[in-house]
């Protein structure tokens, strides 16, 4: 799950869009930049909420790049066949290029709620909306602290509109 306390100890309420505030449960110094090279959070598959369901079917074929896992839509993840770029077991998400890239990103300039929100953690508590840093992106994201883009100050690009809408944005389910 999220890191759940900001470095105070602390959560405080951020408004992310208008009206729409978010319990901010993570150091407000930190930074984050995506690195070159680093594909860790393409490893795993890609929850889809009906919107982004939508979306995708207006860029690739649903039957081709996605699956069903308990009942929710998914990402097809797929063997890459390389050793660059992929999970332990060979296999990352359908749209992640040879190259590392992100083809929905570079050639539809288009990102999945799930892909916006990396490498933060949201949860729904107390009928609010939580954000922490994922505790996997902790040992594993390589662009946690590489930058001077600080998290907090860039919420509306991570965190998409839609996430308040839903019942459960939980982000910590994977495929």
């Amino acid at each position: 799950m999220s890191t759940r306390s900001s470095a105070s100890g602390t959560p405080r309420r951020v408004e992310v869009h208008p009206g729409r505030t978010a319990v901010v449960e993570f150091d407000p110094e930190l930074t984050f930049e995506c690195v070159e090279e680093c594909t860790w959070c393409c490893h795993h598959g890609v929850l889809l909420y009906d919107q982004d369901l939508i979306e995708l079917a207006a860029r690739a074929n649903l039957a081709e790049t996605t699956t069903q896992f308990r009942g929710e839509p998914f990402v097809r993840r797929e063997e890459k066949g390389r050793e660059e770029h992929v999970g332990d077991d060979g296999e990352a998400c359908a749209f992640l290029r040879a190259d590392g890239l992100c083809s929905l990103h570079l050639e539809h300039d288009w990102k999945p709620t799930r892909c916006s929100v990396f490498p933060l953690g949201v949860w729904r508590e107390d009928d609010e909306l939580h954000v922490g840093i994922r505790e996997s992106a902790h040992d594993h994201c390589e662009g946690l602290g590489v930058s001077e883009r600080r998290v907090v100050d860039h919420l509306d690009a991570f965190l998409p509109e839609l996430l308040w809408e839903l019942p459960n944005p939980d982000s910590d389910r994977v495929l």
